[in-house]
């Protein structure tokens, strides 16, 4: 990809998120994610109605007058996205997306991350980015700022992986290594991995809130009557004939992605992860509106 075609998906991409942040998700993304708790704000004279478990009982008895101290909530969000850039979502289908430009798997996903990464911005939060593929490829610290979210942008569209498989569990170890501060954590996958990231969701989860972005090309995920198809694993390099004409093989491939769709849901229950789906055949708007919804009606009802 030529700079000037980048610069073009870049600007393509910031236009049509601006403009869905505008309209429909800034007062969502407000409501629906909290920052990272309290913070201390200062030590005053004890008056009557405080509570009396907020006295500082080393200030009182310096004083020998009763002081207490008072906390502020810290509404700064850090938002970090861990992002895949295998093989598997870098050459993933591309599909037209009403009127707009066709859309790939690998465009979905960093206007995904520009989407939120803008409300973070007109929040004043911070954003960071991690890359991933087997190994970790890119660390993003978290900033503030448009021109940062400009290049997290850039970033998601460019970025070319060392490995064509896919380490979740690694990617999600770096995470809790370099993001100590509590952050909202969106995976941005396919999550074709095989397994074995069970144990570091859950890790990742106790200290962040961790949110699993699937990415869904719907030509992976069933087997059209096409006759002879040759098929290749992208992230493997396996291949074979496959006689897509047959029923028995298309519902033996439908079984195996119900198989592992069931299996992805239990680990992110396990983890106690949310689940949020986007297609590039879809707009990415009514996912995430559906998916604000939904986490403020648990909060509404504790």
């Amino acid at each position: 990809m030529i700079d000037r075609e980048l610069l073009a998906q870049v600007r393509r991409i910031q236009v049509r998120t601006n403009r869905m942040v505008t309209d429909v998700m800034a007062g969502g993304y407000t409501s629906v994610f909290r920052g990272s708790g309290i913070e201390f704000d200062e030590v005053r004279e004890f008056v009557d109605g405080d509570d009396f478990r907020a006295v500082d009982w080393n200030v009182t008895a310096r004083t020998g007058r009763p002081h207490i101290k008072k906390y502020m909530e810290e509404r700064e969000l850090t938002v970090l996205f861990l992002l895949d850039v295998s093989a598997s979502t870098a050459f993933g289908t591309v599909e037209r997306v009403g009127k707009d430009h066709p859309r790939s798997v690998r465009e979905t996903a960093a206007e995904f991350c520009a989407c939120l990464s803008l409300a973070a911005a007109r929040n004043n939060d911070k954003v960071g980015m991690i890359t991933f593929t087997d190994q970790v490829e890119t660390y993003i610290p978290a900033k503030k700022g448009s021109q940062h979210v400009l290049r997290l942008i850039r970033e998601a569209l460019a970025a070319e992986g060392r490995g064509q498989q896919t380490n979740l569990a690694a990617a999600l170890d770096y995470a809790a290594r370099v993001q100590r501060k509590r952050a909202v954590v969106f995976v941005v996958s396919d999550f074709l991995d095989d397994g074995g990231y069970s144990r570091a969701l859950k890790l990742l989860g106790r200290r962040h809130d961790v949110v699993a972005v699937r990415l869904l090309d719907p030509h992976s995920r069933e087997l059209p009557d096409a006759g002879l198809l040759y098929l290749r694993d992208l992230e493997s390099g396996a291949a074979r004939w496959v006689d897509s004409s047959s029923r028995g093989v298309r519902r033996a491939y439908a079984d195996r992605v119900r198989a592992h769709d069931e299996a992805f849901v239990r680990e992110l229950r396990k983890a106690r992860v949310d689940l949020l789906e986007i297609r590039p055949e879809r707009s990415i708007a009514e996912p995430i509106m559906k998916f604000f919804r939904m986490r403020e009606l648990r909060g509404a009802h504790g």
